[in-house]
């Protein structure tokens, strides 16, 4: 069976989602978390019909069922079908999402219940800094999403930071419990719209960064990036965590700081006093530090109510919405994020 956008006509497999076969294909399509719960990727069903899956009522209603809305991410098409887009979204191009084979080099204890993990791949993956893969967890074959901390030329060692989530079955029973170098990893990847323009698209605005807790790891891979294009421009990190014993990469982050005059990465503890950080919140030592970021781009990534806060703090800021990029952490299950 056929999947058709536009001028685009793709091949889709038995089961395989509209958002899947597209993206496998090379066709950009607007996509976050792959679960059915940010409605990122809803779209038009233009002809033909599809099968929504698991798509929960509270992203897709009844109501735009009933009026051919659906989410890509869960859509199955019954048979040919025909699709489109909402909104302008001529000229979007995106890596083509591969299925690959990874093994575990480094496993490394970095904060409180935090951990970097290596793979080395088999084949070089092309990306854009942001975004993030899937990994197959053994023997269950469940999937879950972790987000790359790479550059885009990075490209044959994948970091990733890894949050233990108490009972989680990716984090707690194998990232953290029986995962061991050499191990042989399936993940498929890239994923996601949260990252940096192409670099013709890139015009070098100051900007601002929050991440909450393992939300931190795009943000390093964008703060290079960008750097690395305009070693000049004015770019604030803020890091939120709970204490001390959370904080990671600290080094790494104040070593680019030296590097630019112009970076500055802030630590920020909600939980802890008496430290030489800042406390409180990300969001507040932001309004607290830029008076007006009107002309600014802004970056979230972290829990849904850190997200949230900080949009509501940069438009306080006068930043433009078309300038605020957003990636929400939500979790996997009743017991995994």
């Amino acid at each position: 069976m056929t999947v058709t956008i536009g001028e685009r006509r793709v091949e889709a497999a038995a089961g395989q989602t509209v958002l899947e076969a597209l993206l496998r294909a090379g066709v950009w399509m607007p996509n976050s978390c792959n679960q059915g719960t940010c409605g990122t990727c809803k779209l038009q069903v233009v002809a033909g019909a599809v099968d929504h899956g698991d798509s929960p009522l509270d992203t897709l209603t009844p109501d735009e069922r009933a009026a051919g809305l659906a989410l890509a991410c869960q859509a199955r098409p019954c048979g040919d079908t025909e699709v489109a887009l909402r909104g302008d979204v001529a000229g979007r191009t995106t890596h083509p999402l591969r299925d690959l084979v990874a093994t575990v080099v480094a496993v490394e204890d970095v904060a409180r219940d935090t951990r970097r993990i290596l793979l080395g791949l088999d084949e070089p993956l092309a990306f854009s800094a942001g975004q993030y893969v899937e990994l197959v967890v053994p023997g269950s074959g469940a999937r879950r999403a972790y987000s790359l901390a790479n550059t885009a030329d990075e490209d044959k060692v994948l970091e990733l930071h890894v949050r233990r989530v108490p009972g989680g079955v990716a984090s707690d029973r194998w990232l953290f419990g029986s995962v061991a170098v050499g191990e042989r990893v399936r993940a498929t990847g890239p994923l996601g719209d949260f990252h940096v323009p192409a670099t013709e698209e890139d015009d070098g605005e100051p900007m601002v960064l929050i991440g909450g807790g393992t939300g931190l790891a795009p943000l390093v891979g964008i703060v290079r990036t960008a750097l690395e294009r305009h070693p000049g421009r004015e770019v604030l990190l803020f890091h939120g965590v709970r204490g001390r014993a959370d904080l990671y990469d600290v080094g790494r982050l104040e070593e680019l700081a030296g590097a630019h005059r112009g970076f500055r990465f802030v630590p920020v503890l909600s939980e802890e006093q008496g430290t030489p950080h800042r406390t409180g919140f990300p969001t507040d030592a932001f309004l607290d530090d830029v008076p007006s970021a009107r002309g600014w781009s802004g970056w979230l990534c972290g829990p849904p109510p850190m997200v949230e806060a900080g949009v509501r703090a940069f438009k306080r800021r006068r930043m433009a919405p078309r300038l605020i990029h957003r990636e929400k952490f939500t979790p996997a299950d009743d017991q995994e994020s």
